[in-house]
């Protein structure tokens, strides 16, 4: 896929991991959220930049103060278990932001999984859940083949609709290979995720056919005018989003997108939810046997003839974990228009500024 992803080039400056874990911790103290709750947060969205998603690192900062600030995020909540079986557990997230609700429930289905072979832990009433590998891979490091996916309000058009009528839902599998990175999917149901569009919106930069609708419905190819990404796929990703508000937020009862297209008042407040899935491979056979397979299976297809415009056939997770290798040696680079959106909000809540170079 081409277009804009990382925040690159001349007009990026240029910062470490730990100065913007450090800024993203004292904003969101100062906005609320014990320390402890700001320093989990801060991991989430620091992993993203150093993995190359920009559009779900520290660009999300002033849109989770913004949140917090009309009462959509709870910045003290506590984490309840509704229901919970040797397999399954609900837990009621008291619309905690994602990045701190979604860790725990990777770790509860993890931790069944190595019980009973198989954990599905739901989460009812959480918010942006961020980017969505980082808790696969967090269960794919633990020796699990992982899943998880998250429902959202409406952005995305439904396919053959004009409006935006269903989220651009993220997935992601994660699977563990025994040796460094697992392999690593994390895609969203729309052509483009919704960040990357609010990215490209930033730098003015143009956007490919086929990635967005405006306000109207009509197609576009200016960042300034498109609103609404088109389903990945056409129906295939509309209905893969439709299926994934079935099962999270219909199955834990708090319907997101009809009450939004209905126009309630719970239509009308930023809410998610979200599943994820552990599967313990090691009750299904050897797992040094499976690591080995996986392996294999990266090998032969890195074997296979490759298309002369590509310089490399990469697998899920391969280019992340060489961007974040780089980034941490390098630095991280922060847009320009990012950086001063930034700035404003740390002088508006009194907060250092993170340096850069």
């Amino acid at each position: 896929m081409s277009g804009p992803r990382a925040a690159s080039g001349p007009a990026a400056t240029i910062t470490t991991a730990d100065a913007l874990h450090r800024f993203a911790r004292d904003v969101f103290v100062r906005v609320g959220m014990s320390a402890e709750h700001a320093t989990t947060v801060a991991d989430a969205l620091v992993w993203a930049n150093l993995r190359g998603i920009d559009s779900h690192g520290v660009t999300r900062i002033p849109r989770y103060v913004e949140l917090i600030e009309r009462g959509d995020v709870n910045p003290t909540p506590a984490l309840t278990a509704r229901v919970e079986t040797a397999a399954i557990i609900l837990i009621e997230a008291d619309r905690a932001p994602g990045p701190f609700a979604m860790p725990p429930a990777m770790a509860a289905a993890v931790r069944k999984a190595r019980d009973v072979g198989v954990g599905v832990a739901l989460v009812r009433a959480t918010t942006h859940t961020g980017a969505i590998g980082y808790y696969t891979r967090q269960g794919a490091r633990d020796g699990m083949a992982a899943l998880a996916v998250s429902a959202s309000t409406p952005f995305m058009a439904y396919h053959g609709a004009r409006a935006a009528s269903v989220s651009t839902n993220p997935l992601s599998i994660a699977i563990p290979r025994g040796e460094g990175e697992p392999l690593l999917l994390d895609m969203a149901t729309s052509v483009v995720a919704m960040g990357r569009l609010l990215q490209a919106k930033r730098a003015g930069q143009p956007i490919p056919a086929g990635w967005a609708l405006d306000r109207h419905g009509t197609p576009t190819t200016d960042p300034r005018t498109a609103e609404i990404p088109l389903p990945l796929g056409g129906p295939k990703g509309a209905g893969l989003s439709l299926m994934i508000e079935c099962l999270t937020s219909l199955v834990v009862g708090n319907p997101v997108i009809a009450e939004a297209l209905e126009d309630t008042a719970a239509g009308r407040q930023h809410r998610q939810n979200a599943l994820t899935l552990a599967i313990d491979v090691a009750r299904f056979g050897d797992p040094a046997a499976f690591h080995r397979e996986v392996r294999r299976l990266v090998t032969v297809l890195k074997a296979q003839p490759r298309d002369p415009d590509v310089a490399e056939i990469l697998m899920p997770g391969e280019r992340g974990a060489r961007t974040a290798e780089r980034r941490r040696r390098d630095g991280i680079p922060i847009a320009r228009a990012v950086h001063d959106e930034l700035r404003a909000l740390a002088s508006r809540l009194g907060v250092a500024m993170f340096p850069t170079s």
